[in-house]
C-alpha cells in the first residue's frame, strides 16, 4: 500500500532566500526519511517559480509556502503570482508565509480581518500597506488554519517543523527537531524583539527629550516632568510625542527601560534584583512582571538563554 503524500509548493520567486527554500527542502527530506521507517505519510515537495505560461494555474497543492527574501522585494509588482495565490487559496491551498513573504499573501488579497504576523522589523510597514489585516508581529507563528505565517527570516524552520506535525505527526516531529538539534516549540518573537525608537521625525523638542531619557531613564520621572524638560504644556507634550514616537510617554520609559535591562543582562552578571533597580524599578516584583509581559520570559530566562558573558568571567 502506498503512504499517502501531501504536496508542498516552495514558491522559489525572484529575489527569494535560497537558503530558506532549501532548507526546509532538506527538513522535509529528513522528515519523510523518519516517516517512512514507521510507514507514514509522506512530503512531496516542489520548488516553483510560480504559474508557468503554459498552465497559469499549476497545482493543486495541499500547502504553498512563500519564504523570506533578502532583497525588499513584497511581491506588489507580480500580478500574475497574486493572482495564481489566490486562485489556489481558493481551491483549499493552504497559504503560509515566512518573513516579508507575509506581504505576497497581503496583495494576493488574502489578510483581510486575519491573524497574521511578520518579522517585528516590519510590523509598521506591513500595518501600513495592509490596515484590514490583524497584524500580531510578538508572535513568531501563527496558525489560523488555511493561513500560517511566521516571524522572522530563519523562522521558516519553525514552520517546517509546524507542517511536519500537521501532515506527519507529533511522533515525527520530534524526531526530527531531535534529528536537527532544534527546539521544536516555545519561541515568541517578543523573545528577540529590540525597541528602536524613530528619532527622525524631525520635532527637535521631543527629540532632544529622547537623548535625555537614555542617559536618565532610571529616575522617577513622570509625563509632567518630561513635559516641562520639552519645554511644552503637557497636552502639547502628550500630542507631539505621540506623533513623533508612536507611544505614549509612560509607555516609552517603560520600553526604553526594558531595553536596558536586556543589555544588562546580556553583557553582565549583575543581579537582577540590581538590574530592575538600575534601570528605574524600586520593587522587584514588579520589574519581573513587566519584563516577562514584554520579552516572554523571565529575567533569569532571557539572561541563560542570551547572555554573551562567559560564566567564568
Amino acid at each position: 500500500m502506498t503512504n499517502p503524500q501531501h504536496t508542498i509548493a516552495l514558491l522559489a520567486y525572484p529575489g527569494v532566500q535560497m537558503s530558506a527554500v532549501l532548507g526546509l527542502a532538506d527538513l522535509f527530506t529528513i522528515a519523510n526519511r523518519i516517516s517512512s521507517q514507521n510507514d507514514g505519510p509522506q512530503l512531496h515537495v516542489a520548488e516553483i517559480t510560480g504559474p508557468s505560461q503554459d498552465d497559469p494555474v499549476s497545482g493543486p497543492f495541499d500547502v504553498v509556502i512563500v519564504p523570506p527574501n533578502l532583497t525588499g522585494t513584497h511581491g506588489q509588482d507580480a500580478p500574475e503570482i497574486n493572482v495564481w495565490l489566490q486562485h489556489l487559496h481558493a481551491g483549499g491551498t493552504i497559504m503560509c508565509s515566512v518573513c516579508a513573504g507575509a506581504f505576497w499573501l497581503g496583495h494576493a488579497g488574502l489578510l483581510d480581518s486575519r491573524p497574521v504576523t511578520t518579522h517585528w522589523a516590519l510590523e509598521d510597514e506591513f500595518r501600513a500597506a495592509f490596515p484590514k489585516a490583524q497584524i500580531n508581529a510578538e508572535h513568531l507563528l501563527i496558525d489560523d488554519n488555511d493561513i500560517v505565517t511566521a516571524g522572522g527570516l530563519m523562522a521558516w524552520l519553525d514552520l517546517g517543523l509546524f507542517i511536519v506535525n500537521r501532515f506527519l505527526g507529533p511522533q515525527t516531529v520530534s524526531m526530527t527537531a531531535r534529528h536537527l538539534l532544534v527546539d521544536p516549540g516555545g519561541r515568541e518573537q517578543r523573545n528577540y524583539r529590540s525597541f528602536r525608537p524613530a528619532l527622525s521625525h524631525g520635532d527637535t523638542a521631543i527629540l532632544r527629550l529622547q537623548h535625555w531619557l537614555e542617559a536618565n531613564a532610571d529616575t522617577g520621572i513622570t509625563v509632567n516632568d518630561m513635559a516641562a524638560r520639552a519645554r511644552l504644556s503637557p497636552r502639547t507634550f502628550l500630542r507631539r510625542f505621540k506623533a513623533a514616537t508612536g507611544h505614549t510617554p509612560n509607555a516609552y520609559l517603560q520600553n526604553l527601560r526594558i531595553e536596558k535591562a536586556r543589555g544588562l543582562l546580556e553583557r553582565s552578571h549583575i543581579p537582577v534584583n540590581e538590574i530592575g533597580w538600575r534601570v528605574g524599578y524600586s520593587d522587584p516584583s514588579a520589574f519581573g512582571r513587566l519584563f516577562r509581559s514584554t520579552t516572554g520570559l523571565t529575567a533569569g530566562e532571557y539572561r541563560s538563554r542570551f547572555g554573551v558573558v562567559a560564566l567564568g568571567q
